[in-house]
């Protein structure tokens, strides 16, 4: 299902989608798939594995350790650029949070305008789960946002719209407890 179309085309990723759905079973094929040799093949499992975890990443948790590999060695641009929206998603310790942020970084260098797009999500995704990176996504949303491709600026004052929002959330929660 995942052979047909040029290299980038989506081809038939949401019925890749909706058989995952359906049998979640049929994950494993489409993670497999990740490393076919057809890079077209790689690229459209990717987006399959974006569009199934964007409610339930969890779904993809088994396949941590692989994905992490797999993520420092890509070179095919949709699949990094589905990568870096995907793992941040799943649980991770703070050391592999340090090092999906080193790749992250490392992304932003990347040719691509919707790598480093989607590099700079994956790391504002990351600080939801180690704090300590936030002072740092901050600053580099706040470049990218003056001066990135025009899908890095508008991404980044998305981003940094959210970050404020849920801080700004934190901050009251926080305010209207009884010891504050």
């Amino acid at each position: 299902m995942l052979a047909p179309g040029r290299r980038l085309d989506a081809g038939r990723a949401w019925e890749v989608v909706e058989l995952v759905e359906g049998s979640p079973g049929k994950l494993a094929q489409v993670i497999e798939c990740l490393w076919d040799d057809d890079p077209g093949v790689a690229s459209r499992a990717a987006d399959a594995l974006e569009r199934v975890t964007r409610d339930r990443p969890a779904r993809a948790q088994r396949w941590k350790d692989e994905l992490l590999g797999l993520m420092a060695e890509a070179t095919e641009k949709k699949l990094r650029w589905n990568l870096a929206l995907v793992i941040p998603r799943l649980k991770l310790a703070v050391p592999e949070c340090r090092r999906v942020s080193s790749v992250l970084r490392s992304y932003l260098d990347d040719p691509s305008s919707i790598v480093k797009t989607a590099a700079l999500h994956g790391m504002a995704d990351l600080t939801r789960q180690d704090q300590e990176l936030l002072p740092d996504v901050l600053d580099l949303l706040r470049v990218a946002g003056r001066s990135g491709t025009p899908a890095m600026r508008a991404r980044s004052r998305i981003l940094l719209k959210e970050i404020e929002c849920t801080r700004q959330k934190r901050q009251n929660r926080s305010s209207i407890h009884m010891f504050d």
